[in-house]
C-alpha cells in the first residue's frame, strides 16, 4: 500500500471526499460504487465490479480473467485474434501533467497572486488543495 500523503476531514454525516488524484488513478468516476473492506483500524476502499461480462453485460458462463469478468460467447469471439486487433473503445484521455510542470505552474501562480487562498490555486490547476500543499512543499 502507497502512503499518499493525504489526510481528509470525517464530515458530520461521516461522508469523506475521495481526492481526484485517487479517483483518476485507480479509474473511478463519479457514481461509481465502491467497496468497503476492514481489517482492525485499516479501512479499504476498492471500485466495485460487478459480476457480468465486460463486453455484453451477460450474467452467466462467466471466466475470470486479469480482474475482469468475460462470458462464454464474448471470449469465443475473442478467441485466436492477437490483442492488436481487438477494437479498443474511446473514452476521455487522462494525462497526467509532470510533476516539474505542475511545480512550475503553482510557481508562477503564487507570484502571480501570492495572497489567494490555497483552493484558489487547487481550482486554477485542477488538483485537490491536498496536492496544492504537496507541491508547495517542494518549491
Amino acid at each position: 500500500m502507497k502512503n499518499t500523503g493525504m489526510t481528509r476531514p470525517l464530515d458530520n454525516l461521516g461522508r469523506i471526499v475521495v481526492p481526484k488524484e485517487i479517483r483518476q488513478t485507480i479509474g473511478i468516476d463519479i457514481g461509481n460504487p465502491l467497496e468497503f473492506f476492514a481489517d482492525g483500524e485499516v479501512i479499504i476502499l476498492q471500485k466495485y465490479t460487478t459480476r457480468e461480462c465486460e463486453f455484453c453485460g451477460a450474467l452467466d458462463t462467466l471466466s475470470y480473467y486479469k480482474k475482469k469478468f468475460i462470458c462464454k460467447n464474448c471470449l469465443d469471439g475473442l478467441h485466436g485474434k492477437p490483442m492488436n486487433e481487438i477494437p479498443k473503445t474511446e473514452g476521455p484521455k487522462q494525462s497526467r501533467t509532470p510533476l516539474e510542470e505542475m511545480i512550475k505552474r503553482l510557481g508562477k501562480l503564487i507570484e502571480k497572486y501570492p495572497d489567494k487562498p490555497q483552493k484558489f490555486y487547487a481550482e486554477k490547476l485542477e488538483i485537490s488543495q491536498g496536492r496544492v500543499s504537496q507541491l508547495k512543499k517542494m518549491i
